[in-house]
């Protein structure tokens, strides 16, 4: 999924995608009353563009109110949430699949697969350790995420 595919995604459900220059660049994007304005200000790829912009996405999907104050214990679990739904989105475990098939090797290799920043995709991968342990299974495989790799089960 391209960083153009997710901003019409996020069109299509009633998000506008703008950017504007925060003053400052701490602040990366920000999702609040169906807009998702991303910073300008900083300079980043394309891929972590779209890391960002699918995180927003995911304040979409599963915050509500205000949680700019992240030292509320509810308002992190909320910033948790939207990032737990955005690697869920970009690192869906069938893409971890695809690449062992396509011949990705390494983690740098997975992260140009994917079209992330390798941060987000170690993140990523943290994430789903977390959820489902060393490993899972999934059809005729096993992705193992510590350390990451994936196995084709022979019956």
């Amino acid at each position: 999924m391209s960083y153009d595919d997710l901003v019409l995604e996020a069109e299509k459900e009633g998000i506008k995608v703008i950017e504007y220059k925060f003053k400052s660049a701490r602040i990366k994007g920000l999702y609040s009353d169906g807009v998702i304005t991303l910073n300008s200000a900083i300079n980043c790829t394309t891929a972590e563009k779209k890391c960002i912009l699918a995180e927003e996405i995911g304040h979409y999907q599963t915050s509500y109110g205000n949680i700019l104050d992240q030292k509320d214990t509810g308002n992190l679990k909320q910033e948790k949430k939207a990032r737990n739904w955005a690697y869920e989105k970009l690192v869906p475990v069938s893409k971890l699949i695809e690449a062992y098939k396509s011949g990705v090797t390494n983690r740098y290799e997975l992260a140009e697969f994917l079209d992330l920043s390798e941060e987000f995709l170690n993140d990523a991968v943290a994430h789903y350790r977390d959820k489902y342990g060393k490993y899972i299974k999934h059809g005729n495989y096993l992705i193992y995420f510590e350390p990451l790799g994936v196995l084709k089960i022979i019956e």
